[in-house]
């Protein structure tokens, strides 16, 4: 495989992509789903997770302190029990296109979980962007928005059950020479934007020579992305649609940078400590791990040098995005406010649709 431009990496990486198929790694903790879930009631949890096995079976694991008693629902049914930590493995539940659990604790707000990967044949890294606990104690709702790598490889099947899951917004953040090569296929129904975040970026113009120059271009392609103007306008359409929709969807090529930051802005936003917005941005690794090991097999040694850093996500790399936030703005506050035109009440409002508990 030889790779001449920017264009080319990302349109050979989402080909490696969609051909390649990986088990969901642990899950993160998620939150009431939901109207008929959410609650306002504080919720006692600081952790859960839940991790789809490849034999159907489900590992869930909770932390509720100060709690003595813990009930594990699934479709209506107790599956398990447990105290104010939990250990449980569920398994011969039904079929579904995704299994949710129910965290109900003797008292306080309980959470309503899956595992984070969507399992699609036509993509590697679609997962749910919520299910994240804040510093105060609230949980971003999980079922309500999702990131992505590319849709082109979508199969019939992929998208009708996107379209059970409810996704009904779709935000495109691709390059026009990508969306051009790879068109999306978006679930029936479901609103299609293009928000393209690096039109106009100097920064993915030619193909770097050297492994020094990619993480380069990595780094400031990330700057870009918070101080770009196409940038600014493409995260300020994607927040304006999460405020304003359920079931909203954001990818890119890979589903790790554009969409990466996506995600670390709106998290951050909602109250996510940086520590869990940091995990969530390299969790990309993991989920497009045999996507890029077949990718770099496909080159030359000397190329597969120069190419890997352009298909990892680094803590360096978000890192110089909240580095120019402060360049250039002073604070996340004011970045929000003046780079993407989210008022102080526009934001109450977002924390009022994403937040529960």
């Amino acid at each position: 495989m030889k790779i001449t431009s920017a264009a080319g990496v990302a349109l050979a990486l989402a080909a490696v992509s969609a051909s390649v198929t990986l088990t969901a790694p642990v899950a993160s903790a998620a939150p009431a789903h939901g109207h008929a879930h959410a609650s306002s009631q504080r919720i006692p949890f600081t952790s859960a997770t839940v991790t789809a096995g490849a034999d159907g079976s489900y590992r869930i694991v909770w932390n509720a302190p100060g709690v003595r008693k813990v009930v594990v629902r699934a479709g209506g049914h107790v599956v398990a029990r447990g105290g104010s930590r939990g250990d449980v493995t569920v398994r011969g539940l039904a079929a579904a296109d995704r299994q949710w659990f129910d965290l109900v604790p003797e008292r306080g707000g309980s959470l309503h979980l899956a595992d984070r990967l969507i399992k699609l044949d036509g993509t590697v890294n679609f997962r749910d962007a919520g299910g994240y606990r804040t510093q105060d104690g609230h949980w971003v709702k999980m079922g309500e928005i999702y990131r992505s790598d590319a849709l082109d490889k979508l199969t019939a099947a992929d998208l009708r059950k996107l379209g059970r899951l409810g996704i009904h917004a779709v935000y495109d953040l691709r390059m026009e020479s990508e969306r051009t090569a790879a068109p999306d296929r978006v679930p029936s129904g479901a609103t299609y934007t293009v928000a393209d975040v690096l039109a106009g970026s100097p920064t993915f113009t030619a193909m770097p020579t050297t492994e020094a120059e990619a993480v380069k271009m990595m780094v400031d392609g990330e700057k870009y992305m918070v101080s770009g103007d196409s940038a600014r306008a493409a995260y300020t359409a994607v927040y304006t649609g999460v405020a304003d929709k359920d079931g909203v969807l954001y990818h890119c090529t890979a589903g790790k940078d554009r969409t990466g930051w996506s995600s670390a802005a709106l998290l951050t936003a909602l109250g996510v400590p940086r520590s869990t917005v940091t995990a969530d941005y390299l969790a990309s690794n993991t989920y497009r791990a045999a996507a890029n090991e077949a990718a770099l097999a496909a080159m030359p040694p000397a190329q597969a040098a120069v190419y890997k850093p352009l298909l990892d996500v680094r803590a360096e790399y978000l890192n110089s995005g909240f580095d120019e936030v402060t360049t250039k703005y002073g604070d996340f506050g004011t970045y929000l406010k003046d780079g993407l035109g989210i008022s102080g009440r526009e934001l109450r409002e977002l924390k009022s649709e994403l937040l529960v508990g």
